[in-house]
């Protein structure tokens, strides 16, 4: 069995938990699982792009930058968050 942080747990349980999704996706980075951070974020801005004054978009601003402008990453979670924000 794959041993489930709590954090993941309770993304799990309830996926619209947007504290635990924030906190899961910033521990992510934190843990250098800057992909998986990034999905997470993506998928708060995409389930309540306002929750927490903008907290998620805000989050993902400081991941572009800490990465840089040109980082594959950064590129391919900006044209995302793009389509997410003005679909």
């Amino acid at each position: 069995m794959l041993f489930r942080s709590p954090l993941e747990q309770a993304v799990a349980a309830n996926p619209n938990d947007h504290q635990a999704r924030y906190d899961y996706a910033v521990a992510l980075f934190g843990a250098q699982k800057t992909q998986e951070a990034i999905d997470q974020l993506l998928d708060l801005v995409k389930r309540d792009r306002k929750w927490n004054d903008e907290a998620a978009r805000k989050q993902l601003v400081k991941i572009f930058e800490a990465l840089g402008p040109m980082d594959p990453l950064t590129v391919e979670a900006r044209r995302r968050l793009s389509s997410i924000l003005f679909a």
